[in-house]
């Protein structure tokens, strides 16, 4: 085959053959596919569209262009995937909450994107913990732990490692087509036998639409179900933190206190209504009774401490997390300029001042201070009186903590009470 064969049938607004498409993901894996040609492909597709024929098609070769995993355990393999928000700290409660109900979880996670934070990134706020494991020790982890929470090795769906390099720098990085491909394939490659998706829309999400986010939502789903993993996704609300924590460190103590059984609240909310449809899927029955009881009883945080131990980081780190968190130099409250309710919240400024105090990255090379961020962020709705705090800002330096209150004093609106619209908005699939 020849690569300009299924670049101009794009660009003529033509569906390429399936075997084109096939063939084109393996040419991205081994080299045979320049990097001229793979942008061009990108561009095409993100211009024509893939009929969903096709888009099966390039998930399952961008998947077995690499290694897949194969399980043999005593329980269902499932994972859950969010396309990202602010104080999403869902995965370090749902995994173990899920080990503690017999499944177990070989979650392939990433970094930090944009204003939103990375599930890696969190766990690199642990002293130890190793995000990149051989396989061995990985497959170890999962059996002993029920769950494992990493970062993909090399041999994982490596065309698409390639492609998304490219999109990165051709423009063409939100087609619907390419970031449904470019989930799928990684998570395909998990060994998966069910999934569940957070698709996430407001103001602290990629999607700021409900149209856009039920698109993607219906593009994952049917993609995956059609890839034969059996999976189901949810519109969630993203107009405000799930947590009332941003920042890598404070994010894990949010995840700790809702572990301990410490905490409810939206997080505990979401966990419940993302674990429960998985778990029912794979046969478990009294699924949400039984996630209750893990995070109540301590269950599910016994889970998180044998994961934590097996992957390099303190036995006792569930008994006294605090002690191993690190903690920022300036701690200050941010205070309300004037009484009202929360009437709004730009969660993609919130989480921007997180990034530029060194909570994330602006480029690739950029080192993480997992000690920064926000905490105790107000809700929507809540009456706040003048002076009275909107939330604390943690920073390595006075000039950090004075800009970053000055953006948040900025993003939160206050005025006419808001009501908070559901937490869960669609569900599909």
């Amino acid at each position: 085959m020849d690569a300009r064969d299924v670049i101009a049938a794009l660009r003529r607004g033509e569906e390429p053959a399936t075997d084109g498409i096939r063939w084109f993901a393996t040419g991205l894996a081994d080299g045979s596919v320049s990097a001229a040609q793979a942008g061009a492909f990108a561009m095409g597709v993100c211009l024509r569209g893939l009929s969903e024929e096709n888009r099966v098609a390039l998930t399952l070769a961008m998947r077995d262009s690499g290694h897949v995993l194969r399980w043999d355990l005593d329980g269902p393999v499932l994972d859950k995937h969010s396309t990202g928000g602010v104080g999403d700290c869902v995965s370090l409660v749902l995994a173990p909450a899920l080990a503690a109900c017999g499944a177990y979880v070989p979650m392939i996670s990433g970094r930090g994107l944009g204003h939103t934070g990375g599930t890696l990134d969190k766990l690199d706020a642990i002293p130890g913990y190793a995000v990149a494991p051989d396989e061995a020790k990985f497959r170890r982890v999962v059996k002993e732990a029920g769950c494992a929470i990493v970062s993909a090795s090399a041999e994982i769906a490596p065309a698409d490692r390639r492609l998304y390099a490219v999109r990165d720098v051709t423009a063409t990085v939100e087609s619907l087509d390419l970031i449904t491909s470019s989930i799928l394939s990684k998570k395909l490659a998990a060994g998966l036998e069910g999934l569940v998706l957070d698709v996430k829309v407001g103001s602290g999400a990629f999607m700021k639409t409900d149209a856009e986010a039920r698109a993607l939502a219906g593009a994952l789903v049917s993609t995956a179900n059609a890839a034969g993993c059996p999976t189901t996704a949810f519109v969630t609300d993203m107009n405000q933190p799930i947590a009332a924590a941003l920042g890598n460190a404070l994010e894990v103590d949010a995840a700790m206190r809702v572990l301990t059984g410490r905490e409810e609240g939206p997080l505990h909310e979401l966990t419940l209504a993302l674990g429960t449809p998985l778990l029912e899927g794979a046969g478990i029955r009294d699924a949400e009774a039984r996630l209750r009881e893990a995070l109540a009883s301590g269950a599910a945080a016994e889970h998180m401490g044998r994961m934590i131990y097996g992957l390099g980081g303190p036995h006792n780190f569930v008994e006294d997390w605090g002690r191993y968190l690190p903690e920022a130099t300036v701690i200050r409250e941010i205070p309300a300029p004037e009484a009202g309710h929360v009437a709004a919240i730009d969660g993609e400024a919130l989480g921007l001042a997180v990034v530029h105090m060194g909570g994330g990255r602006t480029v690739e090379t950029d080192m993480i201070d997992p000690a920064v961020g926000l905490s105790d962020v107000v809700r929507l709705g809540q009456r706040v009186e003048k002076g009275e705090p909107l939330a604390r800002v943690h920073a390595a330096r006075e000039d950090q903590a004075e800009a970053a209150a000055q953006v948040v004093t900025r993003a939160i609106a206050l005025g006419a009470p808001a009501v908070a619209g559901p937490l869960i908005r669609e569900r599909i699939g």
